[in-house]
């Protein structure tokens, strides 16, 4: 069985293809995307692996895709071009998040953190305990976005306090200035999310394509921007309605 992996997640994206031979993983090729431009060199990327290997869409038996959270545009793209692939292939789809992803590289063991830059001064963050033995990756706690005072404070609160995983360095540093130990991982590839999809797939997990959604925990600016127009534009309007009722 060969897996089809797909990270546009982050500024620079990823696609892998993998044989899987039982529980063995062999990861065939691994080609990097420019940020900026999923939509345009996505599918084209994946036409290339495919030729390169003399890979027929019929001898893919799995998809594997990063989730969320990160990039809007970035994960919209990849959900919509894998809902696309998943119905033309006849495959089955396991989505696995970016912070689950960092906590399974991270390679320790038991309770861990993982936690990623949000911007606005806020962080995701995602509590995991991570077993190598089992077929599944690891046990998610929970996942969140939260101030990064919240965080640190939670983090205070965690007793015994998990080993915490970033690919963020800034954020590392920022943590490591409020007393908590970082340790900085590189942000995971596809070749890493169709690894970890495989081991969900073999635990018997799968994604109904129809309802294959993005994990991006919070709205994006534009969505943000619009509720913020529809709000201000409501004032006036009760306003005046409010008034004319008065008359």
């Amino acid at each position: 069985m060969l897996i089809l992996g797909i990270d546009t997640s982050g500024r620079q994206g990823s696609v892998a293809l993998l044989r899987a031979q039982g529980e063995q993983l062999l990861a065939l090729d691994v080609a990097e995307i420019s940020g900026g431009r999923y939509s345009e060199l996505l599918i084209p990327t994946i036409a290339e692996l495919f030729a390169r290997h003399n890979v027929e869409r019929s001898a893919i038996g799995l998809i594997a895709v990063a989730s969320g959270p990160g990039s809007f545009t970035g994960l919209r793209v990849a959900i919509a071009s894998v809902k696309g692939l998943a119905e033309a292939f006849a495959t089955p789809v396991v989505a696995v998040s970016v912070l689950e992803a960092i906590a399974f590289a991270s390679g320790a063991q038991g309770k861990v953190m993982a936690v990623l830059d949000a911007q606005r001064s806020e962080v995701f963050f995602g509590e995991y305990d991570v077993n190598s033995e089992s077929l599944d990756s690891g046990k998610m706690h929970r996942e969140g976005l939260v101030s990064f005072g919240d965080f640190t404070s939670l983090l205070a609160a965690t007793d015994p306090r998990p080993p915490v995983f970033t690919s963020d360095p800034d954020l590392a540093a920022r943590l490591r200035e409020a007393a908590f130990d970082a340790q900085v991982l590189p942000r995971p590839s596809a070749e890493t999310f169709s690894r970890i999809a495989h081991r969900k797939f073999l635990a018997g997990v799968r994604v109904d394509v129809a309802t294959l959604d993005a994990n991006y925990m919070r709205r994006s600016d534009a969505e943000v921007l619009a509720a913020s127009r529809a709000a201000s534009e409501s004032v006036p309007k009760a306003a005046h309605q409010q008034g004319g009722a008065s008359l």
